[in-house]
């Protein structure tokens, strides 16, 4: 008999990566989802799954607070694109994890170790308590991303509305920003960027270009395994991912 699994995942993308390899697992009936987590609540209490793939970074509430609000707590398999998190708290007993972008080999293991949990004749224990431990730890511990950046124009500074931004790209040593058509030139590399922008909003795609992924309007795979992007400006820019980086843009766009 198969499993029935609900998924909770604000990113569409990752939500259908996710069904998808699921599918192909032969393993798994997924019998819901939601991208809102109040939805998933309600649809958890009122049919608990045999298991259910949760993201931990979702807005209102976060995946602990999720489980925390149900009466029955099902086999969880936590997804989640940060490894920072206390992820060994989250493999106890009926608690498992997946890092983004989700591997087939990694969910093969985890519903491996679902199966031997259903199997067991072992009382599951209550996890409340933990899930609003964690909670409350991973509310005191969120990253801190920026809204916007400054670019320096002689002697004043402009502020930038990242949610503007199409994307960053670094020339003649110089890094700039590009936003509503123009070019503005800011004080990081590409690099470091990479490090203090929100990984779900902005994603590294070559050696010296980083793009807004709400500005993709469509990708093409070109000749080597690169691909091409195009943009939602009103120049529809065109954009290439590095063979080395196409993998784990195509995750994150869910292509």
């Amino acid at each position: 008999m198969k499993l029935r699994a609900y998924l909770v995942d604000d990113e569409p993308p990752a939500l259908e990566r996710l069904r998808r390899l699921l599918q192909e697992t032969d393993r798994v009936q997924v019998i819901g989802s939601a991208t809102e987590p109040e939805e998933a609540v309600t649809a958890l209490s009122a049919d608990p799954p045999d298991v259910c793939f949760l993201d931990i970074e979702m807005p209102r509430l976060n995946g602990f607070e999720v489980l925390a609000r149900l009466p029955l707590q099902p086999i969880v398999i936590f997804t989640t694109a940060y490894n920072q998190y206390a992820l060994q708290a989250f493999a106890v007993n009926s608690v498992d994890y997946l890092l983004k972008p989700v591997e087939p080999e990694s969910l093969e293991r985890a519903l491996n170790k679902v199966e031997r949990l259903r199997n067991s004749p072992v009382a599951q224990p209550d996890f409340q308590k933990l899930f609003q431990q964690l909670a409350n730890s991973l509310r005191e511990t969120k990253p801190e991303y920026p809204d916007r950046i400054a670019s320096r124009l002689g002697d004043r500074l402009w502020f930038l509305d990242l949610v503007r931004v199409t994307h960053f790209y670094a020339e003649d040593k110089l890094t700039f920003a590009v936003s509503e058509g123009k070019v503005f030139c800011v004080d990081h590399t590409i690099t470091e960027l990479e490090d203090k922008l929100n990984p779900r909003q902005f994603a590294r795609i070559h050696r010296g270009t980083i793009v807004n992924l709400s500005w993709v309007k469509e990708v093409a795979l070109l000749t080597g395994g690169a691909l091409n992007v195009r943009l939602k400006d009103s120049k529809e820019t065109e954009l290439t991912v590095a063979r080395d980086r196409a993998r784990e843009f195509k995750a994150k766009v869910g292509y």
